[in-house]
């Protein structure tokens, strides 16, 4: 999916659910000049951002990550990787994405996770914003090394090491050493 199009699809649905934009800020607590930001492609929304205006809406956020309905079993060759989403968790505007997600789900209507490849891209230290969200969250190393904040305790992970954790728990995921790390990461949001 062209993720310039995640606003185009926020609006879309919004429009289809009949809500306004004041409707749609309300709902989700999020400002309306940040739902109006996300609508025009100003900003692209962080993955937590992008549930709550899900939720709001009463609609999947694999919503906004899918262009296609395939059929059972979703084969995702690593050659064949689109680029979902980028987050840009350092700020929601004007700083470059520290996550760049590829979903592994794509096209699966009925799933209940949310299998992502992710690049974990270096940032400036200091400069990535704390998740929080419903759900779980699963992730393996692959390459590079990352550090997870969760809570008040942080983990250093290495390829091969995995971590498992409730995600309504403040956290974020950064690269080490300056060097871009690679994840997989399974979200389970909350039915």
């Amino acid at each position: 999916m062209d993720r310039d199009r995640i606003g185009d699809l926020v609006r879309k649905f919004r429009e289809i659910k009949r809500l306004t934009q004041e409707d749609l800020a309300e709902r989700s607590g999020l400002d309306r000049e940040f739902i109006v930001d996300v609508e025009t492609n100003s900003v692209k929304p962080a993955i937590g951002s992008l549930l709550r205006i899900s939720r709001a809406m009463g609609i999947r956020m694999a919503n906004f990550l899918d262009d296609t309905i395939a059929k059972d079993p979703i084969l995702v060759r690593a050659a064949d990787r689109d680029e979902a989403v980028r987050a840009e968790l350092s700020s929601e505007s004007g700083s470059p994405a520290s996550l760049i997600f590829h979903s592994l789900g794509r096209g699966k209507i009925d799933r209940h996770m949310e299998p992502f490849f992710i690049e974990v891209v270096p940032q400036p230290p200091g400069q990535v914003k704390v998740s929080q969200h419903e759900g779980e969250e699963f992730i393996a190393v692959i390459s590079g090394s990352v550090e997870l904040q969760y809570g008040k305790d942080t983990y250093r992970l290495q390829p091969g090491d995995t971590v498992y954790y409730s995600s309504d728990v403040p956290h974020r995921i950064v690269a080490m050493n300056d060097e871009k790390a690679q994840i997989y990461a399974v979200i389970y949001f909350n039915a």
